[in-house]
């Protein structure tokens, strides 16, 4: 058995994982509003990682730090294979998704479709906590279709937690396979924060996080009232801005934060060393347009993003050219 897990993170505020939105450029962006929070990648399967391109799809930064890597998979083998490589890679945790309803994750039986297989998630768990070091955690809903009670959820959190895994993320609503969208299943089924909190009074040893219609920061709060974290998806993306008093509200660390122009040009060394690399600049800039929500001159910043990052050969000065249609507070743009 490995040593003990002794690089846990702090999981009192996470990012959610969110395909095609919690890349490395998000999430780099992400650690210079927050060097606390706890930053979650895209789902990666087991079969893109086992047989597709792993440096790409295991690329971070090391600044991304606390960084967990989200697999998908049913399989203990591979699963424990893939885990072995996001340790290697020095990933801080390897989370399990068994949230995700679209097709896709049906037809490879891993996703949401794992809740009614207790006993095949908990054999993933001791395989890939009998091969890493780091902690092994689960990302799950309420309930799936008509398996949908506390009875189901608690023998569900009860198998796997036997089988390893003391941490457990609980989006709060259900997932339907059928009938629903992937979209339609993050609005359309109901939350429930009290059967997650329910659910950590029959687990008070477990860790027990809460996700799912989490808004602001104030209504973080809120919802994790009771528990050991909160975990926020959509309404960090849409503005990133908004982890900027995290750090101190969540862990009490007072530091000086960016404001939201310095943010930017502290932004641009990464840019540009991505861009160096061969990346298209619109697949970074798409992440920072919400970064001046509500604040005068943002509809500036968002239309020259869109009508300049797309162009070929768009460099870093696109994103200065758009910060300087923002008045910065102090100036003389913004006095006038």
């Amino acid at each position: 058995m490995p040593e003990a897990r002794a690089r846990a993170p702090a999981r009192r505020f996470c990012v959610a994982p969110m395909m095609d939105r919690t890349d490395r450029h998000e999430r780099y962006l992400l650690r210079l509003v927050s060097r606390r929070a706890v930053l979650y990648t895209e789902m990666v399967t087991t079969g893109a990682l086992i047989h597709g391109d792993r440096e790409r799809l295991l690329a971070f930064d090391a600044a991304e730090h606390p960084v967990a890597l989200q697999l998908g998979g049913s399989e203990p083998e591979a699963m424990a294979r893939c885990a072995r490589l996001g340790e290697a890679a020095g990933y801080d945790e390897i989370n399990i998704n068994v949230g995700c309803p679209s097709d896709r994750v049906q037809s490879g039986r891993f996703g949401a479709c794992l809740l009614a297989e207790p006993d095949r998630v908990a054999e993933c768990v001791a395989a890939m906590g009998g091969t890493v070091s780091i902690p092994v955690t689960v990302k799950t809903r309420l309930g799936v279709d008509a398996l949908d009670s506390l009875d189901h959820l608690a023998r569900f959190v009860d198998v796997v937690a036997r089988a390893g895994c003391a941490t457990f993320i609980i989006h709060a609503r259900k997932a339907w396979l059928k009938g629903l969208s992937p979209r339609q299943n993050r609005e359309v089924p109901p939350l429930d924060y009290g059967r997650v909190r329910r659910l950590k009074a029959l687990f008070p040893e477990l860790e027990i996080i809460v996700n799912g219609g989490i808004t602001s920061l104030e209504e973080a709060g809120l919802r994790g009232s009771g528990l050991d974290g909160v975990m926020v998806g959509r309404a960090a993306y849409e503005d990133p801005y908004m982890l900027s008093e995290v750090d101190a509200a969540v862990y009490g660390d007072h530091r000086v934060v960016p404001s939201r122009h310095e943010l930017v040009r502290q932004f641009l060394p990464y840019v540009e060393a991505r861009l160096a690399e061969g990346v298209y600049l619109g697949n970074i800039a798409r992440h920072l347009v919400g970064l001046f929500r509500g604040i005068p001159g943002a509809r500036a910043w968002r239309r020259h993003l869109a009508q300049h990052a797309c162009r070929t050969g768009a460099d870093a000065s696109v994103l200065q050219e758009a910060l300087a249609r923002v008045p910065e507070p102090g100036s003389a743009m913004a006095a006038s």
